[in-house]
């Protein structure tokens, strides 16, 4: 255990950090489950700007890197659009993982 009195309030500044940024990374991950469950192609639009806000408001606290945001944004526009595809009978071919 740190003894120093600056390490003692580091590690307190932290464990507040901790919770803050874990609800903040909380919310993205609710939020992209959301438009990537979406029954339909229209609900998943409604929620996309909803998940673009919470995606960029963690990029800005620093949060998420913003190359991470921009690919979860990229993911759930691409998985929007394969939706659209295959509801209306075009074949789809997913590259591999």
């Amino acid at each position: 255990m740190a003894t120093l009195k600056s390490s003692l309030k580091d590690i307190k500044r932290n464990r507040k950090r901790q919770v803050i940024n874990m609800s903040i990374k909380s919310r993205v991950k609710t939020m992209v489950s959301k438009v990537t469950t979406a029954q339909t192609v229209e609900e998943a639009r409604a929620l996309l700007p909803k998940a673009f806000s919470a995606i960029d408001k963690a990029a800005s606290k620093g949060v998420l890197h913003r190359n991470t945001a921009a690919r979860k944004k990229s993911y759930l526009v691409r998985s929007i659009n394969t939706m659209e595809k295959r509801l209306q009978g075009e074949v789809v071919s997913t590259p591999p993982a």
